[in-house]
């Protein structure tokens, strides 16, 4: 694999690796090896391996179906922000995972503000719930916000120069 261990444990990825990682992206779920190879331009075996590797190697860290809540009948995507003491922020964010409702935790590199979390309810009492579930775990909740759409894409570091054309 060209993906080679630096200084510091630092992966380099070659133009393979940031390929594949683009077009996994885009659509994994509908996309095969043999388009992924076509696009690259190596095997289908190369690029069978690459993903291997890059999924031990903790680049891949799984595979997620984008769920529109509100067409699946849970109608309150809510994202929590929310303060948590520095030295119990790591544990707390991995504690919060197991609360009903949690879908998403993401910790932030500030004082205040340092945790986002991210919680589908069925309804306002649901909502209720999990609000009081993670407060008495000691999150201290600065703001709440109705998620209405969730937009992504590929980041362009993994694209491809045809792509920017």
């Amino acid at each position: 694999m060209a993906a080679l261990y630096g200084p510091m444990s630092q992966i380099t990825l070659d133009d393979v690796d940031r390929g594949i990682l683009f077009l996994l992206q885009e659509d994994a779920r509908n996309t095969t090896i043999a388009e992924i190879a076509e696009r690259v331009d190596v095997s289908a075996s190369t690029v069978r391996n690459r993903i291997e590797e890059l999924e031990e190697t903790g680049i891949i860290e799984g595979y997620f179906p984008k769920i529109n809540y509100e067409l699946a009948n849970y109608p309150l995507h809510v994202l929590f922000v929310c303060s948590a003491p520095a030295d119990e922020r790591e544990t707390l964010a991995a504690d919060a995972l197991d609360c009903h409702g949690v879908v998403d935790v993401r910790e932030m590199l500030t004082s205040t503000r340092n945790i986002h979390i991210e919680v589908i309810a069925t309804d306002t009492r649901d909502l209720t719930e999990i609000t009081n579930g993670l407060a008495s775990m000691g999150f201290s909740i600065e703001s709440s916000e109705i998620i209405t759409n969730h937009h992504t894409r590929p980041w362009t570091e993994f694209g491809f120069a045809e792509d920017e054309e």
